[in-house]
């Protein structure tokens, strides 16, 4: 997915997109076929791989945390915006500030629901947020757009879309044993990368539109099939 999303980014111009990549695990053997390394990262930890990789290949800005986030404060931190002041006015017999607010978008891509539960209090805790959440079996994934724009939500997170995620029992990746961590679902490459177009078809589409009528999208890679949900009306995404 990140190598999509620099592309994009470079495509459209904005050197000043921001990427932060967010991964305490290490690249392993079986990365390799589904995921963006190669034989020489075997070892590394994948944020400051992909981070280091393509900020020098687009020439755009790249930061990594190379942990997993685990805690509420320490994510809503994260995704809080910059705001700039963008010079002042005059108007109706006082000044006013301009201001310029960054725009946030949260890309989960966690395969443990304790991990999207912690996405999902925090997006309802946030004044502005965009939170698309990307997830896929072996053939089959669904990728949805929660959009909150003036402490109002317009689309709903993945959390109310598929609520067995928020499943309590689940546990982090720091707290499972090497046993448990090394068990992992069978995923073929054609899912992930069909997930990974989805994710960036939305981001396109919020940075150029500057909306998404799409709320959530379900793909199948056994009979080419990728179905969204629209919503009724409209909504601006931030």
């Amino acid at each position: 997915m990140p190598p999509h999303l620099y592309r994009l980014a470079y495509a459209l111009g904005q050197r000043k997109c921001r990427f932060l990549i967010v991964d305490g695990d290490l690249v392993e053997k079986k990365n390799l076929v589904r995921q963006n390394f190669i034989e020489a990262d075997l070892g590394e930890n994948k944020a400051r791989i992909l981070a280091e990789r393509y900020s020098a290949v687009f020439g755009l800005e790249a930061e990594y945390i190379p942990t997993y986030i685990e805690d509420e404060e320490q994510l809503k931190k994260l995704v809080t915006p910059c705001v700039w002041e963008m010079g002042r006015y005059y108007s109706e017999c006082k000044w006013h500030t301009k201001t310029l607010t960054e725009l946030v978008i949260l890309i989960g891509a966690v395969d443990n629901n304790k991990s999207q539960s912690l996405c999902h209090r925090v997006f309802y805790q946030m004044e502005n947020l965009v939170y698309i959440d990307s997830g896929n079996g072996e053939y089959t994934g669904q990728v949805v757009c929660g959009v909150r724009s003036g402490g109002r939500t317009y689309q709903k997170p993945v959390g109310v879309l598929y609520p067995e995620i928020l499943d309590g029992t689940d546990k982090f990746p720091t707290e499972l044993s090497c046993a448990e961590a090394s068990v992992s679902a069978p995923q073929a490459i054609t899912a992930n990368i069909t997930a990974a177009c989805a994710v960036v078809d939305l981001v396109y589409n919020i940075l150029v539109r500057g909306e998404t009528s799409v709320q959530s999208v379900s793909f199948s890679t056994t009979n080419i099939n990728m179905r969204p949900t629209i919503k009724e009306k409209r909504r601006k995404a931030a």
